[in-house]
């Protein structure tokens, strides 16, 4: 790939990334640029930017931080919104850049099993189809296992990725087990030398401890077949439940050990600062998000260009 080619890849990205949090930078920027144009910084002011960020969900600690940083030598002058977003895009930076990292498919352990959970409705469905997509375009012979077995539409939509992707699709009938389904696709991918299976999650039972004891199972299942799996247990999170999430992430970590986010639905919401609330709180690596329906809408996650985008900067 020439350069011209991955500047043109970038920049659509940045567009679609742009647009895809355009309800959360534009609520972010209005009130900001309503705030700034009427008045030098006072402590009212700074006190008015914190509550504009709070309902964006990026918590109490980092709206805090940015006011600060805002107010920091700035009292009694004019600032403009330009220079309040530029403030905000650095502030949000520092709390993603730990945070933002690719995911790492361990050639070694082939095949590569990512275990991928979540409560339904999040997306995890077709972030499986869209990461079997973005493996096979990189070269990698991918196996797909409909390990929501509750949902016939789920193991349906997993088949029609599975043709997309031209990846082998392991399913059982509607309400079969699920710890078997996920034994039963690992030995698969063994015996056919696959490179990486994904593997689909119930995401609601009757309630959350058996969802929980559901998910213990599979995890137990699979290290009978390879004592090292999973190697990845992703967390699909919907930026659209905001607060929420933060408590979806506990559940799911004790339980399956979460390694890593996907945060889906940032263009359907404006608080879409709850991904910079999350990295402040679980420091659990974020891996790639989502803007859109498309193949291309999920992207590796990079800390500068979404500070940017949620501040509602130009790049």
């Amino acid at each position: 790939m020439n350069d011209t080619t991955t500047e043109t890849g970038k920049l659509s990205w940045w567009r679609r990334l742009s647009g895809g949090l355009k309800r959360t930078s534009s609520s972010l920027g209005a009130a900001v640029a309503g705030l700034v144009t009427k008045r030098k910084l006072d402590h009212a002011m700074l006190e008015e930017i914190e509550e504009v960020l709070l309902r964006a969900d990026l918590g109490t600690e980092v709206a805090g931080r940015i006011a600060d940083a805002v107010g920091a030598g700035r009292y009694d002058k004019a600032i403009s919104a330009d220079e309040v977003k530029g403030v905000v895009a650095a502030e949000v930076e520092k709390v993603l850049g730990p945070v933002a990292k690719p995911l790492q498919v361990d050639a070694s352990k082939a095949p590569f099993v990512i275990l991928v959970v979540g409560v339904n409705g999040s997306g995890k469905t077709t972030t499986i189809g869209k990461l079997a997509a973005r493996f096979a375009a990189e070269g990698r012979t991918v196996m797909l296992a409909a390990g929501d077995t509750f949902r016939a539409a789920a193991i349906e939509q997993l088949k029609i990725w599975g043709e997309r992707s031209k990846s082998p699709v392991i399913a059982g009938a509607q309400g079969s087990d699920s710890a078997s389904l996920a034994f039963n696709a690992l030995t698969a991918a063994k015996e056919e030398k696959r490179d990486v299976l994904l593997i689909d999650t119930a995401g609601r039972l009757q309630n959350k401890a058996e969802l929980m004891k559901e998910l213990e199972k599979v995890v137990r299942v699979l290290r009978k077949v390879d004592p090292t799996a999973p190697h990845a247990v992703l967390l699909v999170l919907d930026a659209t439940v905001g607060q929420n999430a933060l408590s979806q992430v506990e559940a799911f970590h004790r339980t399956a050990g979460v390694t890593g986010l996907v945060m889906t639905k940032l263009d359907g919401t404006a608080r879409g600062g709850i991904l910079v609330a999350l990295a402040e709180k679980h420091r659990l690596p974020v891996h790639f998000i989502g803007v859109g329906e498309g193949v291309e809408d999920l992207a590796p996650f990079t800390a500068k260009d979404f500070a940017r985008a949620i501040a509602g900067m130009d790049d």
